[in-house]
């Protein structure tokens, strides 16, 4: 369906049967980003303002060409956007008969750029106050906006503009040389690359991870009626690892009858202080974690959510302020509205009265921190009017940010040292003395409640039980874990997360196997010939020096210009060597062991852009190709003929079906394991459970059949 700007468009260039949309003068013209939030901000602002979307930036580089001239100074060539001429001649024509225009992009970067090309095209001086940025839609904030309207931000444009050219003469200079030398369609990005870079070097680290042993001794303990349980600690005053299984033995050889001394006993008060609000990185990472929400469509629903929507007899409203930011500020006036609430909901003492916050080092303050536009607004006063995916991204939103405003949990924490020969157990317990910001937001352990004990009592052993372990590799980055990285090294900013954990996986650099970055052959090629030729690209300290020098262009401390070209001339030279050293890699077929059916040459496996797949070797004059299927070794427990093999949804999502599709139907999310329910009957199947591991349950949701977890 098209848009209310597609309309008015469409109302403007069609020919005379159509009426042209009459263009009213004297009213002020206000130019926002989307066609969502027009609508809003118009009836917020009046009938003296009329209110269109840009929909978007309107003039870029090309993107046939590098679009940038090195030899001038990397003057950037911007084009008008195919396709938007209509748009730009409507824009225009409002422009001319309008009282006075306002530039309301987003209060970014990109919006501060998106309002420097509405400027240029319309002709506007940039010594004009006609820009105007909120934080929010709610009518208060659009009002006072308009109350004091600023210049464009020239400072803020060029920081962005740097960013654009040196992204641009990064890809446009390294992608070609990867097309001649390794296949068409790679591509390479200062974010991209490191991120890449480090989902390898994880891979590396666990491929050549040798497992060590060692051992636990926990005990189980009674006082009385009363059982607790406490874990090994050392011997004769010492903490002593226990490396193998003749040092287990060593410590049980020196235990001797159920008594145990009780040593020590040390109470104290901890307190635990409210998490911050969220920024872009922090909301993505536990959106990811908690709701299980990629990081693309934690930002779609996010943009939903600021952009608002209609809350029955409230009218429209935007839901939270902005959600591109990697500031941890609260306004005074949400705080404030805040305390009123918790100390209305939850009582006085609950609220934290207006603490000031230090934003992490590096982060842009320009606004605030992610949180609910009217607190009062609950995720229970408002589900009805959200669909499931925005309630749970807001509820998630709206939790945080109460909780970062209420004062920290109070613990009273115990520990007890006990003792038999010298061998010594610790016991830690805790217990909730004031639940503080955990009466909404509860990220805690639950208490460990210990009995009452006091020094020199004795306490009776009820089991000791000693097990062996095995260290783990590094576990595989998940989104959350690489945005969480890629931020703690200072590269990239909140926008660029998304899509370049978008990009390495287009490209087929990586693919999501159980919700973790695996790298492919193709994505190792890349990394390796990167490292090689290009080692200040991948190198994180040399990003995140870059990304302090765009700050301070953003802050009028330095020249863009001289920013890139301290970047591009060593750039260049480097350049000079990979297209003279860099070999030529072929990527090499591998003999598929079976012949094609049309023709009968040999299959081959080849590397496309989606992944691998069986072709014929007497391509181009025989076209047949086939999926690669992985059978995982069970008969169909439907049919009884074919065998299970893993398929993939479009949207990559991994699941069960039979090879005997469409004959036979099966499908299943989680893995059958070739075994049936002794209750039901029916298929039994591995599920993955909540804090990682397997369980065996029955398929069939009516039986309550399951075995231990696994590991």
């Amino acid at each position: 369906m098209p848009t209310t700007t597609e309309n008015k468009i469409k109302t403007t260039t069609t020919k005379k049967k159509t009426t042209r949309k009459k263009i009213t003068p004297g009213k002020n013209l206000v130019i926002v980003e989307s066609p969502a939030k027009a609508k809003t901000i118009e009836k917020y602002l009046g009938r003296n303002y009329k209110v269109v979307a840009s929909v978007g930036h309107i003039r870029d580089l090309k993107k046939s060409t590098m679009s940038v001239d090195i030899e001038n100074n990397y003057e950037p060539q911007y084009i008008n956007i195919r396709g938007k001429a209509p748009l730009i001649n409507s824009l225009k024509k409002e422009a001319k008969a309008a009282k006075a225009v306002y530039l309301a992009s987003d209060p970014d970067r990109e919006g501060e750029a998106i309002s420097w090309h509405l400027a240029h095209i319309l002709n506007l001086p940039l010594e004009e106050r006609n820009r105007v940025v909120f934080n929010e839609i709610t009518k208060d904030a659009v009002k006072n906006a308009f109350k004091e309207p600023r210049q464009i931000d020239v400072d803020l444009v060029d920081a962005q503009q740097a960013r654009r050219v040196l992204d641009r003469l990064v890809g446009y200079s390294i992608s070609p040389i990867l097309w001649k030398k390794v296949k068409k369609g790679l591509s390479a990005g200062r974010v991209q690359s490191i991120a890449l870079k480090l989902i390898v070097d994880r891979e590396n680290e666990i491929n050549s991870f040798i497992p060590e042993e060692y051992w636990t001794i926990d005990g189980e303990f009674k006082k009385g009626t009363k059982k607790f349980k406490a874990a090994f600690w050392g011997v004769d005053g010492k903490k002593r690892p226990l490396k193998t299984n003749q040092d287990v033995i060593e410590v049980m050889e020196r235990l001797d009858g159920p008594d145990f001394n009780v040593d020590k006993v040390e109470k104290k008060e901890r307190r635990r202080n409210a998490p911050l609000p969220y920024t872009t990185s922090s909301m993505q990472q536990d959106a990811a974690n908690k709701i299980n929400f990629r990081t693309r469509k934690t930002m779609m629903v996010a943009q939903q959510l600021y952009e608002g929507l209609t809350l029955g007899s409230q009218g429209h409203q935007g839901l939270i302020t902005y959600m591109r930011t990697d500031s941890t500020r609260i306004s005074p006036v949400a705080q404030s509205t805040a305390h009123d609430f918790i100390s209305e909901k939850f009582g006085e003492k609950y609220s934290k009265h207006g603490s000031k916050v230090k934003n992490a080092a590096g982060a842009q303050d320009a606004h605030e921190a992610i949180r609910p536009s009217n607190v009062f607004n609950t995720p229970e006063l408002i589900a009805k009017y959200l669909d499931k995916d925005q309630l749970k991204l807001y509820t998630l939103i709206w939790n945080r940010f109460v909780a970062s405003q209420m004062v920290p949990a109070i613990f009273d924490t115990v520990k007890v040292t006990l003792s038999q020969n010298g061998v010594v157990f610790i016991a830690n317990g805790s217990q909730v003395k004031f639940d503080g910001y955990l009466v909404i937001y509860n990220d805690s352990d639950k208490s460990n409640m210990l009995p009452e004990m006091v020094e020199n009592e004795i306490v009776k052993k009820s089991n000791i039980k000693p097990e062996q372990h095995f260290t783990q590799p590094p576990a595989r980055y998940s989104e959350a874990t690489l945005i969480k990285t890629l931020e703690e090294n200072g590269v990239g900013r909140p926008s660029t997360y998304a899509p370049t954990l978008e990009t390495i996986q287009k490209r087929y650099y990586v693919r999501l196997v159980a919700k973790r970055f695996e790298p492919t052959e193709l994505g190792e090629i890349v990394n390796k010939l990167i490292v090689e030729f290009f080692p200040n690209i991948v190198n994180s300290e040399f990003t995140a020096e870059m990304e302090k020098d765009l700050d301070e262009v953003e802050e009028g401390k330095r020249q863009w210009i001289e920013v890139v070209d301290q970047f591009y001339k060593p750039f260049a030279i480097e350049l000079e060597k990979a297209e003279e050293g860099m070999e030529k890699i072929q990527i090499k077929d591998e003999p598929a062991g079976f012949d094609c059916d049309v023709c009968g040459n040999p299959m081959v496996i080849k590397l496309g852009r989606f992944g691998k797949f069986y072709a014929c070797s007497n391509f181009p004059d025989c076209r047949n190709t086939k999926a690669i299927v992985k059978e995982i070794g069970v008969k169909c427990p439907l049919c009884h003929e074919g065998n299970i093999i893993e398929r993939k949804t479009k949207k990559n999502r991994l699941f069960y079906g039979c090879d005997r599709y469409p004959e036979c139907e099966f499908t299943s999310w989680d893995k059958p394991i070739g075994r049936d329910c002794p209750k039901s009957g029916h298929f039994l199947v591995e599920k993955k459970v909540r804090g990682g591991g397997k369980q065996v349950i029955c398929s069939n949701e009516e039986c309550d059949y399951q075995e231990e977890k696994q590991k």
